[in-house]
């Protein structure tokens, strides 16, 4: 069974036991969220679809651990006298996918 969801702004298609990294959680390390943006269910040829959400689907994840993922460099140059070096870490959590109820 696999299932579309939906969090942080992002869909992700996910199975059982699926790792992910999405964008940080306000949770606890091995604590168990619900993910109630279910927008597509399936298994094998039955597939649900959502208008725009699954009714009575959820997604049950565990929170593994929070982190951050690697420096990306925003370099702006003009050949005269000016450059601008900035660095950023985006914040994520990594969940992994216990259940999925539809």
């Amino acid at each position: 069974m696999f299932a579309v969801i939906k969090t942080g702004g992002k869909q992700y298609k996910v199975e059982v036991g699926t790792v992910l990294k999405v964008e940080k959680l306000a949770a606890d390390v091995d604590s168990d969220i619900e993910i109630n943006e279910v927008l597509l269910v399936g298994e094998g040829e039955n597939v649900t679809v959502g208008t725009p959400v699954v009714e009575g689907a959820k997604v049950v994840a565990t929170v593994k651990s929070h982190g951050k993922g690697d420096k990306k460099i925003n370099f702006k140059y003009n050949k005269k006298t000016y450059y601008r070096k900035k660095g950023h870490r985006q914040s994520f959590t990594a969940i992994e996918i216990k259940s999925i109820n539809a």
